[in-house]
């Protein structure tokens, strides 16, 4: 079933049910994905299972589906990792977000930090939210995730660490003196990465002042894109599903 296209919807599900699919996937059904009444296709809307379901009725702009099987698959790694990343300009936040989900990150919190160069508020922060919010649930829908990531209201740096409460919270800082295999496993982690800049040592003292654990991924300077995805690679390896 590899080949069925797959789609996140925010709608109850379950085996039997006869559902109106909202507009937005009703279009990418007509005009990208270019399903005829008959086609199989996945649902999934953060539940845990993942429900088949057959195109019944294909019009310009609505979609209906009878939902057949409900099913629980195992794709979602032990660990709930929140990464908390310092926003990144342009493309970069949405490779971030997007490569962040497909490595079972549950949320991604993004971070006003001191030395971010990102400037966003009001409306142009509504719809940045809404944009990365989308970017979020294309690669679940892409990579088989059956939990819905979230994508939280971003925050500034202080107030989040203030507030965080994972019983594993390490923020990336290359002069740190632990390494992750040095680290006593936990499976609810927050992972705080700084955005082009890094963060400032003031950041950094709060974050382990707060009960955070500054963590040294390595010899080289990885830049911010690159920095989170090896943190989570290297997090999922020693005590996710990665390996």
């Amino acid at each position: 079933m590899s080949h069925v296209p797959r789609l996140l919807v925010d709608l109850p599900l379950s085996a039997g049910a006869r559902l109106t699919l909202p507009r937005d996937k009703a279009h990418h059904i007509n005009t990208v994905l270019r399903l005829g009444r008959g086609t199989t296709s996945r649902l999934c809307n953060g539940d845990g299972n993942e429900y088949a379901a057959t195109i019944t009725t294909v019009a310009r702009n609505a979609v209906e589906v009878s939902v057949f099987e409900a099913t629980t698959p195992q794709r979602e790694s032990p660990l709930s990792v929140t990464l908390a990343q310092g926003i990144a300009r342009g493309d970069r936040m949405d490779f971030v977000i997007a490569k962040a989900v497909e490595l079972g990150a549950r949320v991604i919190q993004p971070l006003f930090c001191a030395r971010g160069q990102v400037k966003l508020a009001g409306v142009r922060l509504d719809k940045k939210q809404r944009h990365w919010q989308r970017v979020a649930e294309s690669a679940a829908e892409q990579s088989g995730r059956v939990l819905w990531p979230r994508v939280a209201p971003a925050m500034a740096f202080d107030r989040f660490t203030a507030s965080a409460t994972a019983n594993q919270r390490l923020i990336l800082a290359p002069a740190a003196e632990y390494t992750i295999a040095t680290l006593q496993p936990a499976t609810d982690i927050t992972l705080l990465v700084g955005p082009e800049s890094g963060f400032s040592d003031r950041e950094v003292e709060m974050a382990t002042e707060t009960g955070g654990t500054a963590l040294n991924l390595g010899p080289r300077i990885l830049r911010t894109e690159t920095a989170g995805m090896a943190a989570l690679a290297a997090l999922q390896s020693h005590w996710g599903d990665l390996g």
